[in-house]
């Protein structure tokens, strides 16, 4: 009965499809015969168990009793289940890192299952694999392999995986495989690719310093550096737009050993409330950094644009181009702070809570180690910066993922291609001391070799091609 004594159908427990009450044949028709979801609860879980075990132990006997193993107690374990309109789990695949120690960017796939009644032509095992690909990579890896029963290799060759080399599980054939990321080759194809063509004809930075962060001015000792900020940064968040235009022109004169004088700035906006907001980030970072603005220009009525000229003065600059097959390379970078709000995986904000002296002992590390190369790191995040070094110093660079140092809260794929706030790359012989960069953490990871290009060496030794060629074409220094 409702509240007011009138009748009514009974409540029925069980849930009911609408578009089925409503007749509507056609949508029903396309209606998917499947969706792959994440089991988030022990029902969903046991059920996918419970298909493995199906699978193979009773239909493929692979294991005598149970597959199971320590993947499956690792917390950060992630398990992909199919599931049929019913709610039935028909097909499931496990994902994770591969280690115990700590997520490196290293993950693997494995037990993949499709139930015997499901399998066929709706493909249910290429969505699971597809899925376990764009989650791996949405968890930051850099690494994906997945141990594959050979007469699956056809289907995830297919898929656009890659054949690594042979090998034997519960005494079955089976070929190691592994999906190729491009997340470091596109990032560095995209913001840095086009510099040579474009400035072949102007050499920039002059013999020995060309494709340099900042460039010698002739017959001096002063250092000039300039930098813009992406526009539409400048339009959303201007204060932060302000204080990133002084950090990436400081450390563009860091990179070269010369202690800065002073700035210019270019500033475009709609009108005088948003040019003062990028002024007030300005103004703010320039007295952290304790520099004088020594003047520039400042247009309304325009889109969103900022640029700033960084002047510095040092007799002996360091290249970028300095290194040599056999340098060892170190990343300095400081590890504290935290994402940027609005651009989490993109911008670590290590700077604008550091007091002047520990700015300054950051930004006049190079100067006092002198190594024989430096970079700090730009857009192209670091793999991609390591390979300009290179490219500059006409080597190939070796990144070993395991000795780089980075934050906790960052995944490795987006701390090698974010902006890291203060981070420099530096070449030098083996057993060169550290940079005396203050609160920033330093370590050695990686090498310079003979060739072309960025590999990512991993624990077991394999070696992961990051970027093939040279990331801005304009040659060696």
């Amino acid at each position: 009965m409702y509240l007011d004594g009138s009748s009514a159908a009974p409540v029925r427990d069980e849930p009911f499809d609408v578009l089925a009450l409503l007749g509507d044949r056609s949508t029903l028709a396309r209606r998917p015969a499947f969706h792959v979801e994440q089991a988030d609860g022990r029902a969903e879980l046991a059920a996918y168990r419970r298909l493995r075990r199906d699978v193979f132990v009773d239909e493929q006997r692979l294991f005598a009793r149970d597959d199971a193993d320590d993947r499956d107690l690792d917390p950060r374990t992630v398990v992909l289940v199919a599931r049929a309109p019913d709610g039935s789990v028909v097909g499931g695949v496990r994902l994770g890192p591969v280690d115990d120690g700590p997520d490196i960017g290293w993950w693997q796939g494995g037990r993949l299952v499709v139930s015997a009644h499901a399998r066929g032509p709706h493909g249910i095992g290429a969505a699971l694999v597809r899925a376990a690909c764009a989650r791996a990579e949405a968890e930051g890896a850099l690494r994906f392999d997945a141990t594959v029963q050979a007469r699956n290799e056809v289907l995830f060759r297919r898929l656009g995986w890659r054949s690594v080399r042979a090998t034997e599980v519960a005494g079955a054939p089976h070929i190691v495989m592994r999906w190729p990321i491009g997340r470091i080759a596109a990032q560095a194809a995209a913001t840095k690719s086009a510099l040579g063509p474009l400035l072949s004809a102007l050499s920039p930075g002059g013999a020995g310093f060309v494709g340099d962060d900042g460039a010698p001015v002739p017959s001096t000792d002063v250092i000039a550096a300039c930098d813009a900020i992406v526009p539409s940064m400048v339009e959303r968040d201007p204060e932060w737009a302000g204080w990133c235009a002084v950090l990436v022109n400081v450390n563009d004169l860091a990179a070269m050993g010369a202690s800065p004088l002073g700035l210019l700035d270019a500033v475009g906006a709609r009108d005088a409330s948003h040019a003062a907001r990028v002024l007030t980030g300005l103004g703010r970072a320039a007295r952290a950094y304790d520099l004088p603005i020594l003047g520039g220009h400042t247009q309304l009525g325009v889109p969103a644009a900022l640029s700033v000229t960084a002047l510095g003065r040092t007799a002996h600059p360091v290249p970028g181009g300095g290194g040599r097959p056999g340098h060892a390379v170190r990343l300095t970078a400081d590890l504290d702070g935290g994402w940027r709000a609005g651009y989490r995986g993109r911008q670590w904000d290590s700077t604008s809570h550091r007091r002047t002296p520990e700015l300054r002992a950051m930004t006049g590390a190079v100067a006092a180690a002198r190594p024989a190369a430096a970079k700090d790191v730009s857009m192209a995040g670091i793999a991609g910066t390591l390979g300009m070094l290179a490219e500059a110093s006409g080597c190939r660079a070796v990144l070993e993922v395991a000795s780089v140092p980075r934050p906790s809260e960052a995944s490795m794929g987006d701390w090698l291609t974010c902006f890291p706030g203060y981070a420099m790359l530096t070449a030098d012989e083996t057993g060169r001391p550290p940079l005396p960069a203050g609160p920033a953490t330093g370590a050695v990871c990686g090498e310079l070799t003979e060739g072309q290009g960025v590999g990512l060496r991993w624990p077991d030794g394999e070696i992961t091609e990051a970027v093939t060629s040279t990331v801005t074409g304009m040659g060696a220094a």
